[in-house]
C-alpha cells in the first residue's frame, strides 16, 4: 500500500477538530520539528510538541477544512480557526510520519501576499538542515 499524504493531511486535521492530542501525537516522528507562526514557536521534542499542542487545541481549535492540496514532500491543508484561515505545511518521512509542520496565518488573496506554500519555500532547507543536524 502506498502513503497518501493529502490522506493523512485529512487524518490530521480531524485529529485537531476533535481534539485527540494523543492520536496527534502519534502522527509525529520522534524528531519532528513544528514551526508555529501563529505563535511565533519552534517546537522540538515529545513534551515540547505535548504542550504546544495543549496550547494550540484551547487556544485555536479548527473548524472546517479550507483547502487541500500537495507540496513537496507532503501536502499543504488550510483550515479554518478562531481568527481565520490557517495553512499548514505538513512534511512526511517514508513511515508516513510528520518530520516537519509549519503553519501560519492564511493570508487574504486579495492581500497581495505569497501562498503559504511559496512563502515557506524559502524556509524548507532550513528546517530540514536543522531536523538532519537534530538526528545525527
Amino acid at each position: 500500500m502506498t502513503f497518501d499524504p493529502m490522506a493523512a493531511a485529512v487524518d490530521w486535521l480531524d485529529a485537531y477538530r476533535a481534539g485527540d492530542i494523543e492520536a496527534i501525537l502519534k502522527m509525529y516522528s520522534a524528531g519532528a520539528v513544528t514551526e508555529c507562526r501563529c505563535d511565533g514557536v519552534v517546537v522540538t521534542g515529545a513534551e515540547g510538541l505535548r504542550a504546544y499542542w495543549e496550547h494550540r487545541l484551547q487556544q485555536y481549535p479548527a473548524s472546517h477544512l479550507d483547502d487541500l492540496r500537495p507540496s513537496p514532500n507532503g501536502a499543504e491543508i488550510n483550515y479554518i480557526a478562531r481568527n481565520g484561515i490557517v495553512a499548514a505545511i505538513l512534511e512526511f518521512n517514508s513511515l508516513g510520519q510528520i518530520i516537519c509542520m509549519r503553519c501560519g496565518p492564511q493570508p487574504k488573496p486579495d492581500a497581495g501576499i505569497p501562498h503559504a506554500a511559496e512563502e515557506y519555500a524559502g524556509d524548507q532547507r532550513r528546517l530540514i538542515e536543522m531536523l538532519r543536524r537534530k538526528l545525527n
